[in-house]
C-alpha cells in the first residue's frame, strides 16, 4: 500500500470533503418489477461525457487519483473497483 503524501488542500476545501464524506448514502431507486436489465454500456453511452478508468485510493471515504495529473471535475461520478486486501 502506497503512503499518502502531504495533504495540500485548503482548511475550506478539507472541510467541504469532510462534509461529502459524511452524506449518507443514497438510497436505491425505485423500480417497478417488471424493469428489464441493461448493461453498464447502455448506461453510460447516454451521458456526452465518456468514463475514463483512474487507478487511485480512498481515503477516509474520498477518493484520490494516484496520478496528480488527472483533475476530476467537481461531483463527478466515479466508480469504485476494489481488490480483496490479502
Amino acid at each position: 500500500m502506497t503512503t499518502p503524501g502531504v495533504d495540500l488542500r485548503s482548511p475550506e476545501r478539507r472541510l467541504r470533503d469532510e462534509q461529502i464524506a459524511a452524506e449518507p448514502p443514497l438510497a436505491p431507486p425505485e423500480l417497478p418489477t417488471d424493469a428489464a436489465p441493461s448493461s453498464m454500456e447502455a448506461h453510460l453511452g447516454r451521458y456526452r461525457r465518456r468514463p475514463v478508468a483512474v487507478a487511485g485510493i480512498v481515503e477516509n471515504g474520498l477518493v484520490r487519483p494516484l496520478d496528480t495529473a488527472v483533475k476530476l471535475l467537481e461531483h463527478s461520478r466515479v466508480i469504485i473497483v476494489a481488490s480483496e486486501e490479502k
